[in-house]
Order: C-alpha cells, then sequence, then structure tokens
C-alpha cells in the first residue's frame, strides 16, 4: 500500500512546492541520523526502503568513532524506511519524515529505537493502558563554531532573552506552525542565552517524533540568524546544564491513573504503582535517560535535574516530578521525569520511562512517601531512612547498572542495551580523563543538527 499512497502524497506535496525529502533515524548515542532522496522516490523510502550499514548504531559522538559489536560491524545490511503518517512540511522545498530500522527480509531491527518505543507502547494497549507524553527541551544558542554570545542583558527567564532574539523565536513559532507541531510555550530559561520549547503532549511515538522535528527546525532557524544551537547537557563548563524532561500521564479507558483516586496526591492505586515503577528502575535506567560522557556534570543536587531519586508534588529537585491537575493544569495530573537530558535517544527514553511504569503496575509496587522539601536538606539519616538515593555522576557506574540490569534488558531488548553501553563506554574509555572544560569545548555541537 506504501506506493500508491506515496503516489497521492508526492502530487500533494509537489504542488506545495516540496522537491526533497529527509528521513531521519537517532541512534543510541543520540545522534540523528539522515538520508535524503527526491520527492519521486519517496515510495521507495517508505518501502522497501533505503539501504544502511548496521554501524549506524554504533557511531559515537566524537565523529570518529565506531563502537563495532557483533552485530554492528562491517557485514550486513538493513533497510530505513519513513513512515508516510508522519510526514511534515519543512519549507523552502524540503519536508521530513521519521524513520525505522527493518531487516532485509521486512523484520523490525531489533536495534531500531522507534521500534523499542514501538513495542513499548504495544505492551501498553495490552494491558489496556493508553500513555500520553510531553517533551520539553532546553537549548543553548551559540555562535556557528560552537563559541559563547554575548550576554549583557540576559536575566533568568527575562524579557531581554526574548528581545534579543525575537527574530529566533518569531522564526522558530512561525516554522514549527506551518509544519503542523504545536508548541505550548517557548520562553528564555535560567542559563544565558538559553531557551526552552514544551510540546503538546501526544501519543509515545508521535511525540518522540515531534521532539526530533523540533529539533530539526530549531537547528534550521538559529542557522539562518547566523547561530548554531548546542543541545549538550553542559554546553559550558561550570554553566546551567540542559534538560529535555518528560512528562507522561496514564489511562485505563477512560479513568485517568494520576487524578480522582484516594492515593496519594489524587492517584488512583496504579497510579502509584507506576510512579513506584519509575523509582525502583531510575538507577537502572540512568544509562538510557542520562548517560552521556556530558550527563555527570549536570545530574548533582542543586542544579534542578532530578539528582535525588524520591518523587514530590512540585519538587523540582526530585526525580520524579507529580504535578497535581486542575483548573491551572488542564492535561489533568501527569508526572515529571527531571533527569533526562538532550543527549539521550528521545525514543528509548520514553521506552525505558514507560516500560518501568508498567512494570510497577504489573508487580504492584508500594509507592514511598512524597518529599515535601529539597532532598539535599534532609539529614543523611532521613534519607537514608526515606529510601532517598542519589545517581552517580560516574558515567562508568551508571552504565555498570544499565548493562546489569535485567529489567531493561526485558523492556529494551538486548540489542538495544548492548548497543547504548558500547557507545557510551567509548566515550568513558576514550575521554573520561579530560576535564569538565575540555569536554564541553569538544561535546558543545556534539547532539546539534
Amino acid at each position: 500500500m506504501a506506493r500508491p499512497l506515496a503516489a497521492a502524497a508526492i502530487a500533494q506535496l509537489e504542488a506545495d512546492g516540496v522537491a526533497t525529502l529527509i528521513g531521519t533515524v537517532v541512534n543510541p548515542a543520540g545522534l540523528i541520523h539522515a538520508k535524503t532522496v527526491p520527492l519521486r522516490r519517496m515510495g521507495i523510502f517508505a518501502d522497501p526502503g533505503l539501504g544502511a550499514s548496521p554501524v549506524w548504531h554504533a557511531f559515537t559522538i566524537d565523529q570518529t568513532g565506531i563502537a563495532f559489536g557483533p552485530d554492528t560491524g562491517v557485514v550486513g545490511d538493513q533497510r530505513v524506511r519513513i513512515d508516510l503518517s508522519a510526514l511534515h512540511i519543512l519549507g523552502d522545498g524540503l519536508c521530513w519524515a521519521p524513520a525505522a530500522f527493518f531487516n532485509q527480509d521486512g523484520t523490525p531491527d531489533p536495534y531500531c529505537s522507534r521500534g523499542a518505543l514501538q513495542r513499548v507502547e504495544a505492551r501498553l494497549n495490552e494491558a489496556g493502558l493508553t500513555a500520553t507524553v510531553g517533551h520539553e527541551l532546553e537549548f543553548v544558542l551559540v555562535g556557528p563554531d560552537g563559541g559563547d554570545l554575548p550576554a549583557h542583558l540576559w536575566a533568568q527567564y527575562g524579557l531581554a532573552g526574548v528581545l534579543e532574539f525575537e527574530g529566533f523565536v518569531r522564526d522558530v513559532t512561525e516554522a514549527a506552525n506551518s509544519s503542523g507541531l504545536a508548541i505550548e510555550q517557548f520562553h528564555p530559561e535560567y542559563g544565558q542565552n538559553q531557551f526552552e520549547i514544551s510540546l503538546a503532549p501526544q501519543s509515545p511515538v508521535t511525540s518522540a517524533d515531534h521532539l526530533v522535528l523540533l529539533r530539526i527546525i530549531v537547528g534550521r532557524v538559529a542557522r539562518r540568524h547566523g547561530m548554531r544551537v548546542s543541545f549538550s547537557p553542559v554546553p559550558f563548563a561550570g554553566k546551567v546544564g540542559c534538560g529535555a524532561h518528560q512528562h507522561f500521564s496514564l489511562r485505563r479507558g477512560e479513568v485517568q491513573l494520576f487524578s480522582g483516586g484516594d492515593g496519594a496526591a489524587g492517584m488512583t492505586a496504579e497510579g502509584e504503582h507506576a510512579i513506584a515503577g519509575l523509582l525502583t528502575g531510575l538507577p537502572e535506567a540512568q544509562g538510557i535517560l542520562c548517560g552521556s560522557i556530558m550527563s555527570g556534570l549536570r545530574i548533582k543536587p542543586g542544579q534542578w535535574a532530578g539528582a535525588h531519586v524520591c518523587w514530590g508534588i512540585e519538587n523540582r529537585e526530585a526525580a520524579v516530578r507529580f504535578l497535581v491537575g486542575g483548573p491551572s493544569n488542564p492535561h489533568g495530573a501527569n508526572v515529571e521525569v527531571k533527569v533526562i537530558d538532550p543527549a539521550a535517544n528521545p525514543y528509548l527514553a520514553t521506552a525505558a520511562i514507560l516500560g518501568l511504569a508498567l512494570d510497577g503496575i504489573e508487580r504492584e509496587l508500594p509507592l514511598p512517601p512524597q518529599i515535601t522539601v529539597d532532598p539535599a536538606e534532609l539529614p543523611a539519616d532521613e534519607r537514608q531512612a526515606a529510601g532517598i538515593t542519589l545517581l552517580p555522576e560516574s558515567q562508568a557506574a551508571a552504565l555498570d547498572a544499565l548493562e546489569k540490569s535485567a529489567l531493561l534488558r526485558r523492556i529494551l531488548g538486548d540489542q538495544v542495551v548492548e548497543a547504548v553501553v558500547a557507545v557510551r563506554r567509548y566515550e568513558q574509555d576514550t575521554y573520561g580523563g579530560w576535564a569538565p572544560e575540555e569536554l564541553a569545548d569538544r561535546f558543545r555541537l556534539a547532539w546539534s543538527v
């Protein structure tokens, strides 16, 4: 069916001035890879797809390295297929669609991150649950060479930031509207020349697709204004880091799991179990959510990065922040996972979060008491009694926990876990001895598009 559908779509896209199609995938290191075709080749890109080496799963963030594995070496070939139902027009003769990996026989590739999230979403649906996910993305504007831009008028969340970059803000908003991407808010952030964009909540796979599209839009607009965008977790050593927080909610039929119940903060019993599952598995999932060589520089108390494994209502220092539904929160109660950063693969991060929540529901895990203060303010013995642990700043420790995790292997698959560990171990082995300033300079643009 792909080619007849593509033929009809080609005619409409040509009428809209589109000549080139970009298809993207995201690899385990969080890098966005792409292929382009003339629009007339759109049907082929959808089915059977375009060839790609298995080493796409093994490319590392330093532009040269490959973390070869038994199935991700120089032998073999795969097909990259776009999803025509998720196509968006970018403007200037370009359109874009997310893609997934398939084997030569047409079966899904177990290393594919979009496929991993599709599997988790299917498991939720089989369990009678529906998930909705919303993304927040923080980034820093830098010069074309990655250099620091002036910030003489910058103030935390200040109007000056909007006015200094009003052309950029306007053009990103217009480009998002034109492409059908729903921005909910766009504001200057705490750090110098730092912005945050929040996207409207969607189904899990669509939401991750839209985050990739947002990064493309932001990168294109920044170029037109003579700038680049850093998506590094810590663009400049010693300064404010960047998060990529994810919000999610769950429902069973029409029943919201985080609202209308008799449990903590109005949760249902299943809502409590979901958050308990997330907290229980979070240390093992750290390598997926914030496992890059730069991530440990951000995961510290006092950075609003959720370094403490606990939950609390509107607690920005807790790894899991609970937002109560009501007039000021029209989407309803939801959970924000704060530890995720832009170096993570968004498909895998969402798959890990939702998989842990489902595991908590299936095992009926008990929810610990909420933390109502900054966890760092509690005496050590009180933190210990409450079961509050601190996520390690060490990349090696986070990867050890991920590699040994039977739970994350069950959620994501052995291949995904092994690929993530491989590309991140390469970072640690190659750059683990570098100073923070050297790391920030080296990888400021590593995840930029």
